[in-house]
């Protein structure tokens, strides 16, 4: 069975207009799931705009990431309040809690994306965090969301940091789905693969001026935009797991685990472990190509003023048996970096951070 995509979906200017009356008649008793107080204000139209379609409508907003802690807390809520539907508007940890905690009641999902950071408004997919932001596990769902709302007004208010975590994420389908799936004979998959190639150049050609101008009347942006968010979504909903993840994931969870002050957004951790993943396909797997791409994509993220070395997310890998974390839970027994077409090992991943943490790349 393959969970392709939501049952419904809202894009465009006036797309959270154009959801209200499909959301009314599935719910009668939302919950309405958010987290972040710089956008209450949102949620405060939001909630008006439900209430005056006459829908009973309740509160609850996450106070960490998406862990058991906070999921456990909005289910008791929901059941106290007998909610038949839950909105979850936010990031991509709420849309994740948001999916998760519906499917577990078996109740539909609205998902409402304030930002294009992820693709996690479109997938049947939840990843569970701990309460300090430490990668515990994916979890597949029943179904994608019922209705995805992809509101560009509501979207154009999000911080230009979220868009670029959002194209750094997006990129990764390309350079994770094409080494993981080339070989396999599926036509979907294959199909799959090719929308990320397109997706790709999409984000390489008009990701820098979509970030720098994020209006509804910027095609580039919109387009970017709707990439993050729809298409992404749609590659690895035809494409299966291996069409989603690979050692830039991998390395991303691995990253999580040393908890950080500096809290870097889940594309801007995905950026770095796409170099990485073509740091280690170059010495590991004999890509000529590898390095060549490197400086590709090192001029786009320098000017989305995305991080580039673990360092500069905030984390300082050569303290604390940092490195040695990283690389074990990278090559655990259920890590996507087994996906790869070639073997990897922990003095692997070590030998290739610290190459990169001390800057022995060349920069052309």
């Amino acid at each position: 069975m393959q969970l392709i995509s939501p049952g419904k979906i809202f894009r465009g200017k006036v797309a959270w207009s154009n959801a209200l009356p499909h959301i009314k008649s599935i719910s009668r008793r939302p919950l309405l799931l958010g987290r972040s107080l710089s956008t209450n204000y949102i949620r405060q139209k939001v909630y008006k705009d439900l209430k005056d379609k006459n829908l009973s409508v309740y509160l609850s907003n996450l106070k960490f990431d998406c862990c058991y802690e906070d999921l456990e807390r909005i289910r008791s809520t929901i059941l106290k309040n007998n909610c038949d539907s839950i909105i979850a508007i936010g990031g991509g940890k709420v849309l994740d809690a948001g999916k998760f905690l519906a499917d577990s009641l078996s109740i539909p999902v609205i998902t409402v994306p304030l930002s294009a950071s992820t693709c996690a408004g479109w997938t049947a997919l939840s990843n569970i965090y701990s309460n300090n932001g430490q990668f515990i596990k994916d979890i597949e769902l029943k179904s994608c969301p019922e209705i995805l709302v992809l509101d560009h007004e509501f979207i154009k208010t999000a911080p230009k940091r979220t868009l670029a975590s959002g194209i750094a994420d997006a990129l990764a389908k390309w350079y994770e789905s094409s080494l993981t799936s080339s070989k396999v004979e599926d036509g979907l998959v294959q199909q799959a693969i090719q929308i990320s190639r397109v997706l790709r150049d999409q984000l390489l050609i008009d990701g820098e001026s979509a970030y720098q101008s994020q209006s509804v009347h910027n095609v580039d942006w919109c387009n970017v935009v709707e990439g993050c968010s729809i298409t992404a979504g749609l590659i690895g909903g035809i494409g299966g797991q291996k069409c989603r993840t690979a050692a830039a994931h991998a390395l991303h969870n691995a990253i999580t685990q040393i908890v950080s002050s500096n809290k870097p957004l889940h594309g801007e951790i995905v950026g770095v472990g796409i170099l990485l993943q073509l740091r280690l396909e170059e010495t590991k797997n004999n890509n000529k190509l590898a390095n060549q791409t490197i400086n590709q994509l090192l001029v786009l993220m320098e000017k989305l003023n995305l991080p580039t070395t673990i360092s500069q997310l905030g984390i300082d890998v050569f303290e604390n048996n940092n490195l040695q974390k990283i690389a074990e839970f990278t090559c655990r027994d259920k890590s996507e970096i087994h996906f790869l077409p070639f073997e990897i090992n922990q003095q692997d991943i070590k030998e290739t951070i610290i190459n990169f943490e001390k800057q022995k790349i060349k920069i052309l």
